[in-house]
């Protein structure tokens, strides 16, 4: 029988309730185990509020610059006593805001911990007014490796968790409410804090600005191709898995495997093939040249020049090529989940259908399609929000290939075939503009997260769920 007293008061009426020992716990992590006799468990306490209040007390000086995010400009000042110039003890804007956030952080768990360490000692203080012993250090180290074991193995994924997302997220999140950009690069420069500036920068559509200009028809863009080029694989992947599944299709073997050796190609050797195939200079045009398909084309006025087909340059070209080129890529993937489920429909369901008169259209549109949905269904949604942060496929088929001729669009960074998170890479990597690329991995976040909670409330509603059973 475990000895942990049980008990529902809140932090507040511990402390009020508590004796002596349980109120200097509030400050002195070990003194309720003191007071009862637990000097080891009091010792490991103590270490471990003097590592919290280490790391507070380093991060201390950055806390204080962070309202300021420094203050001291980088330059070189003459040193009389090694008669050379030396850099003067400047502020690091971007290691003020890291280590004011870990500082930040640091607080918060300290807080909490004080909290947890009240409550702790008013529940050993009721285990001794009950005539219990409270537990021993080494019975709360068997626990930790019985009953509790789960808190221990989750100790270092969420210690990793905390230092490699949570930390660098809430960086970049606090990065888009200020000047971080080329002209204020640390650390010979400083950045300070801009409130929402960028945010209405980039949203004030009615502005001359050229991020407002560009905002709308990328984020247009991002939305519409997130939808066709999921829908275009899912519907492909089905229709293909039905096609080679069909029981007057023969060498069924021979079709799954010409797709699934498409699938095995690596993705971007993929892109960088058909990248240079549809080039200016590439193989088709070339092809195209010689059949006077581009003279055709150009007498109908569907290009600009008679001398190229612009497949990847021309806005009107490149966005339904890419969508293509995405098709061929995807729909493998696609095929072989639909074939997997395809195969496990029962077959009762069909002949029944069939008993009854249903031609393969209604058995397609009442039993296939949503048992699909009813299994795919997530996983829809997930690649719909993949497709969204798909870098690969854009960046590979238009990187030093197509050129924007709008100069607002220039100015802003952006493409008329950019994705928001290839404008944000754009932004980060040629243009240096930290402030604008931390706002829009913000509103990426956000539309991201609104699709996902939309799409999985419709796919999981109950009537769905009682529709399809």
């Amino acid at each position: 029988m475990t000895r942990r007293a049980s008990t529902k008061e809140n932090a507040w009426q511990a402390f009020r309730r508590g004796d002596g020992a349980v109120r200097l716990s509030a400050i002195w992590w070990g003194a309720g185990c003191i007071a009862r006799g637990q000097v080891g468990k009091a010792v490991l306490l103590c270490l471990q509020e003097a590592a919290f209040l280490l790391g507070i007390v380093l991060t201390w000086p950055f806390l204080m610059k962070l309202p300021t995010l420094g203050t001291v400009q980088a330059e070189r000042i003459w040193d009389p006593v090694s008669r050379r110039n030396v850099w003067n003890d400047y502020d690091n804007s971007f290691l003020i805001l890291l280590f004011g956030v870990v500082g930040l952080l640091l607080i918060a768990a300290f807080v909490l911990q004080c909290v947890r360490m009240v409550k702790h000692a008013r529940r050993i203080q009721l285990l001794a007014q009950a005539g219990h012993t409270p537990p021993t250090l080494r019975e709360d180290a068997a626990r930790y490796l019985g009953d509790d074991f789960h808190r221990t193995l989750l100790f270092l994924p969420v210690s990793g968790v905390v230092l490699v997302l949570i930390i660098p997220l809430l960086v970049m999140i606090l990065i888009a409410f200020t000047n971080y950009d080329r002209n204020h690069l640390v650390p010979t420069n400083l950045f300070t804090w801009v409130g929402l500036d960028n945010f209405r920068l980039l949203t004030n559509l009615g502005s001359s600005s050229a991020f407002a200009h560009a905002f709308p028809r990328v984020l247009a863009w991002t939305l519409t191709w997130a939808v066709l080029a999921t829908l275009s694989c899912y519907i492909g992947g089905i229709l293909l898995s039905m096609l080679i599944n069909h029981h007057r299709t023969r060498i069924k073997p021979f079709w799954r495997t010409c797709f699934m050796i498409a699938m095995a190609v690596p993705q971007f050797v993929s892109l960088l093939l058909l990248r240079n195939l549809f080039a200016d200079v590439g193989i088709v045009n070339t092809l195209c040249k010689q059949w006077g398909v581009t003279d055709w084309l150009y007498r109908m006025g569907a290009i600009p020049t008679s001398n190229v087909i612009p497949f990847l340059t021309h806005p009107s070209w490149a966005r339904p090529m890419i969508l293509l080129i995405n098709f061929w890529v995807g729909v493998p993937y696609q095929m072989l989940i639909a074939t997997g489920i395809l195969l496990n429909i029962p077959h009762e369901l069909t002949e029944a259908a069939r008993m009854d008169g249903a031609n393969g259209f209604q058995v397609f549109r009442h039993i296939t399609m949503p048992y699909l949905l009813h299994i795919t269904g997530p996983s829809l949604v997930s690649g719909m929000v993949n497709n969204i942060n798909n870098f690969n496929v854009i960046w590979l088929l238009s990187r030093d290939v197509f050129i924007t001729t709008d100069q607002q669009m220039a100015q802003a960074g952006a493409t008329e075939v950019d994705l928001l998170v290839t404008w944000l890479y754009r932004l980060t990597q040629d243009q240096s503009n930290y402030k604008m690329a931390s706002v829009i991995g913000i509103l990426v976040f956000m539309v991201c997260s609104a699709l996902t909670l939309i799409a999985f409330g419709r796919l999981t509603s109950r009537g769905r769920e009682e529709a399809f059973h």
